[in-house]
């Protein structure tokens, strides 16, 4: 699946796959080793766990620099009167009387435990491009979907780093 990521997501990518390449490689490198020194290998569990863990880091290093190979860049600006990119918004659930507030944010931030909704999810999809005041049918499948109105968008110039979780 190709991500959608705004320039900031690639720069952040791009700074965590050179921390862990320049920072987190070398000390586990370093932990094998010592662990490897302290003699009978199959049963050293200091070993098994620094291998593991080289390993993990190794992983993550592919998984992010496949990310940016076939990342799809969006913008993370939209019109003054309209949800984009990093905008709040509080809409209203026509369906359970409720009022929601969520964060729009690119597909690798999205938590909805945290209030950080995707542009992929079907309230992300939904609601971009719209404007306050706007009835919105959220289709979550074939068969359901809801309505929302939207009762204020907040623009954000810049991302707020305690409420994005890293990647």
């Amino acid at each position: 699946m190709r991500e959608r990521l705004t320039k900031s997501d690639v720069d952040k990518i791009k700074a965590e796959i050179e921390h862990r390449k320049l920072v987190e490689r070398r000390e586990l490198i370093e932990a094998v080793k010592e662990a490897r020194a302290q003699g009978d290998l199959s049963e050293n569990f200091e070993y098994q766990a620094a291998k593991r863990e080289k390993n993990r880091n190794e992983s993550r290093i592919r998984y992010l620099e496949r990310m940016l190979k076939t990342a799809v860049i969006v913008e993370d600006h939209s019109a003054s009167d309209e949800i984009g990119l990093n905008n709040t918004v509080e809409i209203y659930c026509e369906d359970d009387d409720e009022v929601e507030t969520y964060r729009i944010v690119t597909s690798v931030r999205g938590s909805s435990l945290n209030g950080l909704v995707s542009i992929e999810s079907p309230i992300g999809k939904a609601l971009l491009g719209h404007k306050e005041g706007d009835r919105v049918f959220v289709k979550v499948n074939n068969d359901f979907g809801y309505y929302v109105v939207i009762r204020k968008v907040i623009k954000t110039e810049s991302e707020d780093e305690d409420q994005i979780r890293s990647f």
